[in-house]
This record gives C-alpha cells, structure tokens and sequence, in this order.
C-alpha cells in the first residue's frame, strides 16, 4: 500500500513538472514573439506596460479581456495618432502589465477590479505626461473606463462594446473554473501548456461574430500572450469576480457629467446592448449612444473608421477639437 502510494505521489510530482516544463517553453516562445513595445512604469512597485504615439489632445485606450495593447493598435493607432497622444495601454495581468501581489498566487481566487485598474493605468500614463485624457474601453475596458471617470482625471468616455452595469446570471462556466483556486492552479497551467491554436481560433470566430476575424488577428493582436499561465489566472479571475464590482461602481454613475459616447453593435452576443448600452445611456443625460447595425463584439475592427468619428465627437464635447 505504502509503495503504491509513493507511486502515484511520484507520478504526480512528475507529470506536475512535466507540464511546468512544458508551459515556461511555450510561454518562453510567446514572449520572444511579442515583447514590450512601449515604457514600462513602475506603479505601487510592479510593471505597467504603456505604449505611446502621435501628438494632441490625449487620448487612453483600454482593451477587454484576455487581450493587450495590440488589439487597439491594429485599426485605430495610425490615424488617431495624427491628431491625438494616443496612450495605449496592458491592463493589469495582460500583456506586459504585471497582477497586483494579491491576486497572482497559484491559488488566489480575487480579481482586480475595474476601479484597482483604473487607478494603476491612470497613474501610469500620467507618469508619461497625460493630463484630463479621452478614455476609450472595450468590453471589461469600457467598466475600466468607467471607473477611471469614477476615480481620476478624465475629459471625456467613449464606451465601446462595454461592459457598464450588472447583468443577471452568471459569467461562463469555462471563466468560473478557471477563476477557483483548484482552476488556477492546476488547469491554468495545463492550458498555458497545451490549448491548441485551434481551439484559440474558435473563440476568436465566437467573439466577433457575425463579422469574422481579420485572417492575421492572432498574430498581429498578440492574442498568444493571453494563454500563459499567470494572463489564464488573470483574466478569468477578473471576469469571474466582475459583476459585484460592476454593481458597487454603478451606484456612482449617477454623478459623472462628462460627455459619454457609447457605441456597441446591435448583434454583440459577448456583451448585450440592451443590458448594458442602453440603459446607461437612458440613465445618463451627458451620454449619446450610437446602436451599431449588424455589428458584433469588436466593431473597432470591421468599422474602425465609425469609432474614430465617436472619439472625435467626444473631443469636440470635451472642447479639446
């Protein structure tokens, strides 16, 4: 008994270094393919990831989950850069931002909230010289957005397919077993060391449909980066713990009065229009909402040239254009 016992115990430890092995190879060759392409500032003593262009008015980016910078560079950079200091930003846990201490251990359950985000990423660009930004937020980014006008400096939202108030039922079951501690430490891991690029690409068709990805997304948007080990934790532990802190900011919307232009396609089935979009803008009077026909969760990429008019209309509000 006691030998089998130490058989299966040693059999353990092996298949656990195995896949540790593994996954610091594979998350190893990630990173040599897409590294820090901005400044990293320190903030509270870890690594914030900020990427800076063009000269204006400036402007902050924030992508959803389980993405990076790279996701908001692909469509809108270049021409915003022509009229705009365009900060584009890793959220905490994504890209080259580091987790906050408390909520990276293998069996942490806590995610960091939208207002913990904003007041680290509002901080970091104003290390870079930001002053009174445009905030853009896609998807989480947009509750991130909404915090940041909630906690700092802020002349303007542009709410882009975001998630804004509470929503009923629960988050994906594949987000609240990754989230738990036995998911985090163990299936974390195991994806970083063997989800399939496949199954990568199904998501992706998933999260802009009906439109379709464009055919270099994965590669040009860094989406690699999102499966190692502590970006898996991350984000489905700030997915899976999102909607309480949605509800507590929330209940402070009602004293924001800067202008707030919110976009989101009508056939966004990640996050819903009429949870989300339009009751906020029906609750905010210094809020316009334009309904995006047809267009699913990521209209930066199949309309980009609709979303640089909202950002521009919300510069004008602002009086910064």
């Amino acid at each position: 008994m006691l030998t089998t016992t130490l058989f299966l115990l040693a059999a353990v430890i092996a298949l656990a270094l195995f896949v540790d092995r593994r996954a610091d190879l594979r998350e190893a060759e990630i990173e040599a393919r897409f590294p820090p392409e901005g400044r990293i500032v320190q903030v509270d003593g870890r690594d914030v990831h900020v990427v800076v262009r063009g000269e204006g008015p400036d402007l902050v980016l924030i992508h959803g989950a389980g993405a990076n910078f790279r996701d908001m560079d692909m469509t809108l950079a270049d021409e915003l850069s022509t009229r705009y200091r365009v900060f584009m930003v890793d959220r905490p846990g994504h890209g080259w931002t580091a987790a906050g201490a408390p909520f990276s251990g293998a069996f942490a359950t806590a995610g960091e909230s939208p207002r913990s985000q904003a007041n680290i990423l509002s901080r970091a660009v104003a290390e870079l010289g930001a002053e009174n930004p445009i905030v853009l937020g896609h998807s989480f980014g947009g509750a991130v957005a909404m915090a940041w006008a909630l906690e700092a400096e802020a002349a303007a939202l542009v709410i882009l397919s975001g998630v804004t108030l509470p929503w009923p039922g629960e988050v994906d079951i594949s987000y609240r077993v990754i989230g738990s501690a036995l998911g985090g430490a163990v299936l974390a891991p195991l994806g970083a060391a063997f989800v399939p690029r496949s199954y990568v690409a199904d998501v992706l068709e998933s999260t802009f449909h009906p439109q379709s990805p464009p055919p270099d997304y994965l590669s040009r948007a860094g989406i690699p980066l999102a499966i190692r080990t502590a970006t898996l934790r991350a984000n489905n532990r700030q997915v899976n713990t999102l909607r309480p802190k949605v509800v507590d900011q929330a209940g402070d919307y009602d004293r924001l009065t800067l202008p707030i232009e919110i976009l989101h396609g009508t056939a966004d089935r990640t996050v819903f229009a009429d949870i989300h979009a339009e009751p906020l803008a029906e609750r905010l009077p210094n809020a316009e909402l334009t309904l995006l026909d047809g267009q699913g969760h990521m209209p930066h990429h199949s309309v980009p040239g609709t979303i640089i008019e909202a950002i521009d209309r919300a510069a004008a509000r602002a009086g910064l254009r």
